[in-house]
């Protein structure tokens, strides 16, 4: 066999696959990474694997999700913000192991590409990182793969494995089996679609200009700006309160009537009072440019939902929204 380094790494960069290109890739985001690390990451960025040390905690639950932020990804490179994606990747994630009541430790992600651009891959891991120091948790690792036959030009996917850390006699059992009827009911209102719907709604929106602000109806905002505004994590407004919450949903894909029912005991039903919560004026227009149904909306966007719990006090800028009733037909009623 030819011992030619050389070429081998040009005929791999021909296929697809840059080696050098990956280098420079990883020294590039190790700043982003490494100022996410504190005294519980252990060794350095590069490893094979990740390590952190689980401390001051007397009987853990490990809490896992893993997710994407689906076709947002291509908005967010239109709109040249792919640092928003980043950040999506990470909060979305950190909410959903938040229902457990879990805190985030560790987050680690995946990166498929064409081929390597460096301002790109700066850009998501810079808003990894950044959404990491927001939530107290280190980004220890990834993988960022060069798939040109997967891939067209310009193009990505993104996801992302985050990993928590719950007292067992802190954790929200996601059967809400201390969930009665009578209980309260309290919402944190979205800031837009967050990371679900976008196949729907850039359909509906193809003829439309992303710069225009649509006279107005959007307060202000351009059609793109609205869209891509970002997934925020409830990890922080939550944290003080997570001991009184009985139950807790993150309203993601298949809206409220997908999302409540996963943290609802068998014999309840949720009834919520439609006004009580401001409903961002995106999803209006995506309603009758795309001339949906109201059922068709519900089913599919969080609709000002970004997050639903149930709890007799309620955390910091909740809303009261509605309340658990004897179980009926329907698990989720909306009364309006």
């Amino acid at each position: 066999m030819r011992r030619d380094a050389a070429h081998g790494s040009a005929a791999y960069a021909a296929a697809g696959v840059d080696i050098a290109a990956a280098d420079e890739n990883v020294r590039r985001i190790a700043q982003h990474v490494r100022s996410t690390h504190g005294p519980s990451v252990l060794g350095d960025f590069g490893a094979f694997a990740g390590l952190f040390h689980l401390r001051d905690v007397r009987d853990p639950v490990l809490v896992a999700s893993t997710d994407g932020v689906g076709t947002k990804v291509l908005l967010g490179l239109e709109l040249g913000r792919p640092d928003i994606i980043g950040r999506d990747l990470v909060n979305l994630s950190v909410n959903d192991v938040l229902t457990t009541g879990a805190r985030p430790l560790f987050f680690l992600d995946y990166v498929a590409v064409h081929r390597l651009d460096h301002a790109l891959m700066e850009a998501l891991v810079g808003g990894m990182a950044a959404a990491c120091r927001d939530n107290g948790c280190a980004l220890l690792g990834g993988e960022t793969a060069q798939l040109a036959e997967l891939y067209r030009p310009g193009t990505c996917d993104l996801a992302g494995t985050v990993v928590g850390v719950v007292e067992r006699d802190r954790l929200i059992i996601n059967d809400g089996r201390r969930v009665e009827p009578g209980d309260p009911v309290w919402a944190l209102p979205s800031t837009g679609l967050h990371t679900n719907g976008y196949s729907l709604a850039r359909r509906i929106v193809a003829d439309l200009d992303l710069a225009s602000t649509l006279g107005g109806r959007l307060g202000g905002q351009t059609l793109g700006d609205a869209l891509l505004m970002p997934h925020p994590s409830y990890f922080r407004v939550l944290e003080p309160a997570l001991g009184q919450i009985k139950a807790l949903a993150h309203i993601t894909g298949g809206g409220v009537p997908g999302n409540v029912p996963r943290v609802l005991p068998p014999h309840v039903s949720v009834e919520l009072d439609w006004g009580a919560w401001p409903v961002p004026p995106i999803f209006d227009l995506l309603q009758e440019h795309g001339r949906l149904s109201f059922d068709e909306v519900w089913h599919v966007f969080n609709l000002g939902l970004g997050m639903l719990l149930v709890a007799d006090e309620p955390p910091p800028a909740a809303l009261p929204v509605g309340r658990v009733v004897p179980r009926q037909a329907e698990r989720v009623l909306l009364r309006r």
